[in-house]
């Protein structure tokens, strides 16, 4: 890891505040975006309120949901299990993805 990027001096940690950093930046992203498209829906006539509150997925709804969580997990995980300097830190494991898909 960089010292650009090294941010408490200790690479275990530095990882896990990348972690964090990632997770307030798409907390926030997701939190503007649900935010934005349920005043549409109010205003617009086409949702209550308090819809959002009740919702409950369908049988057929739920793997979407349950793909989404997966997929925000194994990026987060892949934070903290990157190796590499900070300039291209999947290098290896990209390059690992690539020989795989060649076999």
């Amino acid at each position: 890891m960089s010292t650009e990027f090294d941010y408490l001096g200790d690479a275990k940690s530095s990882k896990l505040f990348d972690l964090v950093l990632q997770l307030a930046t798409d907390l926030h992203v997701t939190r503007q975006r649900l935010r934005a498209v349920e005043a549409l829906l109010v205003r617009g006539g086409h949702l209550d309120g308090d819809a959002v509150d009740g919702f409950t997925a369908t049988p057929a709804e739920q793997p979407a949901f349950n793909a989404d969580r997966d997929g925000l997990q194994a990026r987060l995980l892949r934070i903290l299990t990157e190796d590499g300097p900070a300039e291209h830190p999947l290098r290896n494991q990209w390059e690992a993805a690539i020989e795989t898909r060649s076999r």
